[in-house]
């Protein structure tokens, strides 16, 4: 079990990075994480923050160097580019500063905190950006695939650092369908390549296997497709792949939904990849997770990991969360807050006549008060009560792992749902989802209304200003609801199921 806890102000001090996304962070000689560059408000970023591992400072280097251009002391701004670190430099490649595409490359020393920019040899890498690199060992650095503006790449090139020469690998075989947005990790004697969006646009799901990287071993280079059985990640680009003890860690990352139209979804998951038993499953994590994101960074700080950044579709995170085993001093802050029970009576499914009425009267008040018309209201708009809602009890049994069975059992499946839906972003309701949050929606606002005698309307709107107050409340069918109607919907569903 592991711990997600948002670091709080205790556990650094000096001067953070600023939100970001496309940004990398890379582990510098065993006691500086360097984060570099970015997007942030449509802005490119080109500045340095480091955070030291040992005395848990943040602070901005003033680094020198010289480049090609007078006066450049380092590398441009971009993001979207490859960072990996050998000994104490971090190398860097490509990446994107606005619609173009970048091919230079550059070593910062940090021992100096001097930047150079390379003149490389040999089977140069054409500009490109969203490709993937990792080391081999601590001399060469492996690159694959990415976009150059045009097409989708699925070439390999192999850096010896020391006489900076770039070669293409020579592979036979099947190879990987051209991609960019994956993740490459070197595992031992493998590169494992995940993921990506690819040609034509489709988001990938496949996990390949890169053998032929290690001299020693002279085997011949070439590409495995492995299909390893558990509970594989969904297909997705822009996450992260972390490697840690004896298992890869994947983050967060970006999909698509829908069918006959196609919708985003933004993924805050934690899936492991276990290198003993050769299979995928979900890594157990208590604690609120961070918000669903990609193009974030996940690093490796000794038996924890730190997210940072990141982008959902709508907005740059700047937000900084640890991710621990269960007995790390860090998981004491994390105390379990009671579950909101929802108060109910054995016998409130049977009402008196004059109950009925009132009830009616009150609903027929709140459609008048929201516009909706009566001819509307009877032509199929209807209240379901939680146990009669299907959909609902689906989802509610998917979340805690087992059947719905009893209205006692109820309280706490009616609670996991709603916890559920309070945690998500709107990028990360599933379509099915959308159907049991609009009903559940329209429950929540007719109870609080008929709750408080109807008097308590002017309050509950007075948390929504506008005329577009509870503008969902008519809709019969969550097919009837556009794609950008569902952040809105998820904030008044928050704000209500908060009461």
């Amino acid at each position: 079990m592991h711990c997600w806890i948002q670091a709080s102000p205790s556990d650094f001090s000096g001067t953070l990075p600023q939100p970001r996304s496309g940004h990398t962070a890379v582990i510098v000689g065993k006691s500086k994480l360097v984060v570099f560059g970015g997007l942030a408000d449509k802005k490119f970023l080109s500045d340095i923050t480091v955070y030291d591992l040992e005395n848990k400072i943040w602070f901005k280097p003033e680094c020198s160097g010289s480049g090609s251009d007078d006066g450049q002391v380092g590398p441009s701004a971009r993001a979207f580019h490859v960072a990996v670190s050998i000994d104490c430099n971090m190398f860097i490649f490509g990446g994107r500063f606005s619609n173009k595409r970048l091919g230079d490359f550059w070593v910062l020393d940090t021992e100096i905190w001097q930047w150079s920019e390379l003149t490389s040899l040999g089977d140069l890498p054409s500009p490109r950006d969203f490709a993937a690199a990792s080391s081999i060992g601590d001399r060469k650095i492996v690159m694959h695939g990415g976009w150059d503006g045009k097409k989708w790449l699925s070439d390999t090139y192999v850096l010896d650092t020391m006489s900076l020469e770039w070669t293409e690998l020579a592979v036979t075989g099947t190879l990987p369908p051209p991609r960019c947005g994956h993740t490459a990790t070197m595992v031992e004697k493998r590169l494992l390549v995940y993921g990506g969006r690819g040609g034509g646009g489709p988001i990938m799901g496949d996990l390949w296997a890169l053998k032929g990287l290690i001299e020693e071993e002279n085997e011949t280079p070439g590409w495995t497709q492995l299909k390893l059985p558990g509970q594989a990640p969904s297909p997705r680009c822009g996450h992260t792949t972390t490697s840690g003890g004896h298992y890869l860690l994947l983050f967060g990352g970006h999909g698509t939904g829908g069918w006959l139209s196609r919708y985003d979804i933004y993924y805050n998951d934690c899936i492991v990849l276990d290198r003993v038993s050769a299979q995928w499953r979900r890594l157990p994590t208590s604690g609120d997770p961070p918000p669903a994101r990609a193009y974030h960074s996940m690093t490796c700080v000794g038996s924890r990991y730190l997210l940072f950044g990141g982008f959902d579709g709508k907005s740059t995170y700047g937000d900084l969360w640890w991710l621990v085993p269960e007995g790390d001093p860090i998981a004491k802050r994390f105390t379990a807050s009671p579950l909101e029970v929802i108060p109910q009576n054995k016998d409130d499914s049977v009402h008196s006549h004059k109950e009925s009425q009132s009830e009616g009267s009150a609903i027929l008040e709140l459609q008048k008060r929201l516009e909706i018309s009566a001819s509307l209201s009877n032509s199929g708009l209807q209240i379901v009560d939680e146990l009669e809602d299907r959909e609902f009890l689906e989802l509610a049994s998917g979340l805690i792992g087992e059947k719905v069975s009893n209205n006692g059992q109820l309280k706490e499946e009616i609670q996991a749902v709603r916890d559920h839906w309070r945690k998500s972003a709107p990028g990360s309701v599933k379509l099915k989802e959308l159907g049991p949050l609009l009903r559940d929606y329209q429950r929540l606002i007719t109870r609080h209304y008929l709750a408080n005698g109807g008097a308590d309307l002017i309050s509950t709107e007075s948390r929504f200003p506008g005329k577009d107050s509870h503008r969902f409340y008519h809709i019969k069918s969550a097919s009837k609801l556009r794609m950008d109607d569902i952040p809105k919907l998820l904030e008044e569903y928050k704000q209500l199921s908060s009461d």
